[in-house]
């Protein structure tokens, strides 16, 4: 957006809640229908997600003040009835949102300021910015649809977790790549939840119906949302740096008991039950556990070492803009 601005593309169970579900047993090749206890938690964490971020717009556009600090060169305000809560120009920032500086002033992803000024709190206050109305409508219509549904199967600790982690990861690499312009949204962690969903369905695989069918659509959409990212002016590092803090840590706390091992909870009480979970998740959370650690910590020593990704990859910067006859990826 504008010049310089890049956007981010009380828990209560129900215990004696039964639910018939279909489960499929790979090694047996068919499917069959088992009766099992589903804990469904209230969901409460993301809906008070979409209205800190959308109070916190609030704040950013009463503090941006338009009518008093525009100087009128790029245009007038839009929609001046609001009083200092109106827009920047269009010309300025085609989201209906404030200036880059009032940004910059709130909290934004700079490199800059985190390296040379140690402020390393903007890895985590950019997320709860945005640049503007429709950045923000994007983002919690998103964060609704895919974080309501993870909250009720997996509860708020873990998908709290996983969305705020991953929003510091997608911060941190779009850091290391992305140095002369600042970054908001919250569109990395939103990339986390993507992440851990494809995680979640491939740790627990045998347990689903139609699985091909939901990895081909989980697939389908995640492309076309980093396809997007290619554009200008929007932090595709952000994307790809929360999807993959995300991928890893859905095998890391998404795991469920597997088809088969449920059973043990009706064994004889003198009889030895087996562990709920298979080898191969055991394997998926100790490399997972490790891959997020290692590339957590060396993200973190490079950014405060003041590297930049781009001299290490020279061709990453296609990740996040591609050229085209149409615009530039200059800036």
């Amino acid at each position: 957006m504008g010049n310089g601005d890049l956007e981010r593309g009380t828990a209560t169970k129900n215990r004696n809640q039964r639910h018939q579900q279909s489960y499929y047993a790979g090694g047996a090749g068919g499917t069959y229908d088992m009766e099992y206890s589903d804990s469904q938690w209230t969901s409460w964490l993301v809906p008070m997600i979409v209205v800190a971020n959308i109070a916190m717009f609030v704040v950013i556009m009463f503090v941006n003040n338009c009518p008093k600090n525009h100087d009128g060169v790029r245009g007038d305000c839009v929609a001046r009835f609001l009083g200092r809560l109106s827009f920047q120009p269009l010309r300025e920032n085609p989201l209906f949102g404030p200036s880059s500086s009032t940004l910059g002033k709130l909290g934004a992803l700079d490199w800059d300021k985190i390296v040379h000024k140690s402020q390393s709190w903007r890895l985590i206050t950019c997320i709860w910015l945005h640049a503007g109305v429709i950045h923000l409508l994007a983002n919690m219509l998103s964060l609704v649809f895919i974080g309501i549904r993870l909250e009720q199967q997996f509860g708020f600790v873990r998908v709290g977790v996983i969305y705020l982690l991953s929003g510091i990861g997608g911060s941190i690499l779009s850091s290391l790549f992305i140095q002369k312009n600042i970054s908001v949204g919250a569109s990395g962690a939103l990339f986390g939840l993507l992440g851990a969903m494809l995680s979640e369905l491939l740790t627990n695989w045998t347990i689903y119906t139609n699985k091909i069918a939901a990895l081909f659509t989980l697939l389908i959409i995640i492309a076309i949302n980093l396809a997007v990212g290619i554009l200008p002016h929007v932090d595709n590092f952000a994307h790809i740096g929360g999807f993959m803090s995300g991928f890893l840590l859905g095998f890391v706390f998404l795991v469920r008991p597997q088809f088969g091992w449920s059973g043990s909870r009706h064994r004889p009480a003198d009889t030895r039950p087996k562990s709920k979970f298979t080898i191969y998740q055991y394997v998926l959370w100790i490399i997972a556990t490790i891959l997020f650690v290692i590339g957590f910590t060396l993200g973190l020593v490079m950014l405060f070492k003041g590297e930049n990704g781009s001299d290490k990859c020279s061709w990453c910067h296609y990740l996040s803009c591609v050229p085209t006859s149409r615009w530039s990826c200059n800036n």
